[in-house]
């Protein structure tokens, strides 16, 4: 009994194998997948097309009366911080013009600093990101220069916290863009300092 069901099995197994062949051959018949979706009548699936990228990189675009900026701290004392303004990369460590401390400028003196921050002009935009260790330098003159930017934290930088600031000279009241953070042991992210801060945003062309 067993043999004959296992003759019956090879029966039809050759037998759908030679179906196969016959159709292959003299049909030359192609298979192809038809999506439930086409099959139903619905419109085939168009080609997604790429959004169109925003001025330095940013979620969202801004209006003809602002700039656009971004502008990110540098990671610990080995990532060098960047500032994008207009889609132009001002400030990068691609284009080695950034050094730890405040990246106004490069500055290594804090002379050089308060004669940079007094000569700036009213209704200049100031871009601001901090590198491995803003205050060290910092003394009671140039923090109040900065908080005249327009800066509310500039006053309590520290050892190694981590800061990004956008004003402007005359700036009649506090800057919206900001971001501080402090350098704590308990929460840093990388091994004596804070996370990496990043701020985006459209500026005003005319800030007061």
């Amino acid at each position: 009994m067993r043999l004959t069901g296992l003759i019956r099995i090879a029966a039809v197994m050759f037998s759908l194998g030679t179906t196969w062949l016959f159709v292959q051959t003299y049909f030359n018949t192609g298979w192809k997948v038809i999506s439930l979706r086409s099959w139903l009548g619905s419109s085939p699936d168009l080609p997604k097309t790429q959004p169109p990228r925003n001025k330095c990189g940013n979620q969202k675009s801004c209006p003809e009366n602002s700039f656009a900026f971004k502008v990110m701290s540098g990671a610990a004392n080995v990532v060098g911080p960047s500032m994008c303004f207009e889609n132009t990369i001002i400030m990068s460590g691609v284009k080695s013009n950034v050094g730890r401390g405040l990246n106004i400028a490069l500055v290594n003196d804090i002379n050089l600093l308060l004669d940079f921050l007094k000569a700036i002009q009213s209704g200049t935009i100031v871009i601001v990101a901090s590198y491995d260790d803003p205050a060290t330098k910092l003394n009671d003159e140039a923090r109040t220069l900065l908080t005249n930017l327009g800066s509310s934290h500039a006053s309590k930088l520290a050892f190694r916290d981590n800061w990004t600031f956008v004003g402007a000279k005359g700036l009649k009241d506090k800057s919206p863009y900001e971001q501080y953070l402090k350098n704590e042991a308990a929460k840093n992210k990388y091994d004596g300092w804070p996370e990496v801060l990043e701020m985006e945003g459209c500026l005003p062309k005319k800030m007061d």
